[in-house]
Protein backbone atom coordinates (compact mmCIF):
# COMPACT_ATOMS: atom_id res chain seq x y z
CA UNK A 1 0.00 0.00 0.00
CA UNK A 2 1.12 3.48 -0.43
CA UNK A 3 1.14 5.93 2.21
CA UNK A 4 1.66 9.35 2.99
CA UNK A 5 2.41 10.98 6.59
CA UNK A 6 2.09 14.42 8.27
CA UNK A 7 2.49 15.57 11.23
CA UNK A 8 2.76 18.85 13.22
CA UNK A 9 4.42 17.72 16.47
CA UNK A 10 6.01 19.57 19.43
CA UNK A 11 9.72 20.96 18.72
CA UNK A 12 10.95 18.32 21.32
CA UNK A 13 9.74 15.77 18.93
CA UNK A 14 10.23 16.78 15.68
CA UNK A 15 13.68 14.78 15.61
CA UNK A 16 12.66 11.31 16.78
CA UNK A 17 9.32 11.62 14.57
CA UNK A 18 11.69 12.05 11.40
CA UNK A 19 14.72 9.36 12.08
CA UNK A 20 11.64 7.27 12.87
CA UNK A 21 10.17 7.90 9.74
CA UNK A 22 12.75 8.12 7.73
CA UNK A 23 13.70 3.84 8.68
CA UNK A 24 10.33 3.24 6.43
CA UNK A 25 9.40 5.96 4.00
CA UNK A 26 10.95 8.72 1.74
CA UNK A 27 10.56 12.43 3.59
CA UNK A 28 9.00 14.53 1.26
CA UNK A 29 8.21 18.16 2.36
CA UNK A 30 8.96 19.23 6.15
CA UNK A 31 6.59 17.46 7.94
CA UNK A 32 5.60 14.86 5.05
CA UNK A 33 6.63 11.40 4.51
CA UNK A 34 5.37 9.31 1.81
CA UNK A 35 6.24 5.65 0.28
CA UNK A 36 5.24 1.85 -0.26
CA UNK A 37 4.79 0.01 2.86
CA UNK A 38 3.50 -3.70 3.40
CA UNK A 39 0.56 -3.72 5.80
CA UNK A 40 3.28 -5.29 8.86
CA UNK A 41 5.57 -2.18 7.95
CA UNK A 42 2.14 0.27 7.85
CA UNK A 43 1.27 -1.17 11.66
CA UNK A 44 4.51 -0.85 12.80
CA UNK A 45 4.95 2.58 11.78
CA UNK A 46 1.42 3.37 13.22
CA UNK A 47 2.82 1.82 16.59
CA UNK A 48 5.97 3.77 16.56
CA UNK A 49 4.30 7.19 16.14
CA UNK A 50 2.01 6.51 18.72
CA UNK A 51 4.75 5.84 20.90
CA UNK A 52 7.01 8.98 19.82
CA UNK A 53 4.09 11.69 20.06
CA UNK A 54 2.07 12.91 22.59
CA UNK A 55 -1.72 12.55 22.18
CA UNK A 56 -2.66 15.51 23.55
CA UNK A 57 -0.20 17.84 21.78
CA UNK A 58 0.72 16.38 18.79
CA UNK A 59 -1.39 15.74 15.49
CA UNK A 60 -0.69 12.84 12.86
CA UNK A 61 -2.49 12.16 9.71
CA UNK A 62 -1.81 8.98 7.96
CA UNK A 63 -3.69 8.53 4.40
CA UNK A 64 -3.29 4.91 2.69
CA UNK A 65 -4.05 3.90 -0.65
CA UNK A 66 -3.81 0.54 -2.72
CA UNK A 67 -1.54 1.71 -5.23
CA UNK A 68 -0.16 5.38 -5.72
CA UNK A 69 -1.31 5.76 -9.23
CA UNK A 70 -4.70 5.77 -7.48
CA UNK A 71 -3.34 9.49 -6.80
CA UNK A 72 -3.33 12.55 -8.64
CA UNK A 73 -0.44 14.96 -7.88
CA UNK A 74 0.01 18.34 -9.29
CA UNK A 75 3.28 20.20 -7.55
CA UNK A 76 3.92 23.46 -7.88
CA UNK A 77 7.48 25.19 -6.75
CA UNK A 78 10.98 23.34 -5.76
CA UNK A 79 10.40 19.95 -4.15
CA UNK A 80 12.30 19.47 -0.74
CA UNK A 81 13.38 16.24 -1.61
CA UNK A 82 13.55 14.49 -5.25
CA UNK A 83 12.10 11.35 -5.29
CA UNK A 84 13.11 10.80 -9.13
CA UNK A 85 17.01 10.20 -7.86
CA UNK A 86 16.39 7.18 -5.89
CA UNK A 87 17.33 3.64 -7.69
Amino acid sequence: MYVIVVYDVSVERVNNIRKFLKQFLMWRQNSVFEGELTPAEYERVKIGVKNIIDEENDFVIFYSVRDKRLIKEEIFGEEKAHLDNII
